[in-house]
């Protein structure tokens, strides 16, 4: 079973749209917010839009942050797709002192404006992928995913960095810890690309 997390923060049904076109049967992709289904599950998905400081609160107003710990703790595969990247770090200079998950380390950060740059990046844009990145195994270096951000990370661990992006600045892109995978791009609005990256992670060990 996939639990995708629902807080309220958007983004939900296009994910499991994209799952069971992938094959997964709709018994086995569940909406939830409940413990004890999210810890019953085999995969998990943090997806999400908005802003981090709301995004939090709702979180922790539906007393889903020792849950996410606890799971991703269990080994079991966790996957945090746009907002769901950045809520796995620290913080973010979009809500100064809204405090993150903290299970990863870096910088999140405003993309800035300038040369005739739009934000936020609302679009495709290509991808240099880390090899020896699970998530991404079998995508060509240079594919194009689909971006809507304002906000964008710098990993403090390079070594957990599975895709980078260029918008003005070099934008950590997606990145990976053990059992930990997140995208700042949208898999399940990338076309083919996106599905193989969905299918990678279903399929992960």
């Amino acid at each position: 079973m996939i639990a995708i997390i629902d807080y309220d923060a958007g983004n939900i049904k296009s994910v499991e749209k994209a799952l069971l076109y992938l094959g997964q049967q709709e018994k086995d992709v569940v909406l939830t917010r409940e413990r004890e289904v999210i810890h019953a599950a085999d995969r998990v998905i943090l997806p999400g839009v908005g802003s981090f400081r709301d995004a939090m609160e709702k979180l922790r107003g539906y007393g889903l942050e020792p849950v996410i710990r606890e799971y991703v703790e269990s080994g079991r595969p966790f996957l945090g797709i746009c907002l769901g990247l950045q809520l796995l770090f620290e913080e973010s200079e979009e809500s100064p002192g809204a405090r993150g998950l903290g299970l990863l380390k870096g910088k999140i950060t405003k993309i800035p404006e300038g040369e005739g740059r739009k934000v936020p990046q609302i679009g495709w844009n290509d991808i240099r992928i880390n090899p020896e990145s699970r998530l991404l195994s079998g995508i060509p270096d240079n594919s194009y995913v689909y971006f809507v951000h304002s906000y964008y990370l710098t990993a403090e661990n390079r070594s957990e960095v599975a895709a980078t992006t260029e918008y003005g600045v070099s934008i950590d892109a997606a990145v990976e810890s053990g059992n930990l995978f997140a995208c700042q791009f949208h898999p399940e609005k990338s076309s083919g690309v996106g599905l193989r990256i969905l299918k990678n992670f279903i399929e992960l060990d």
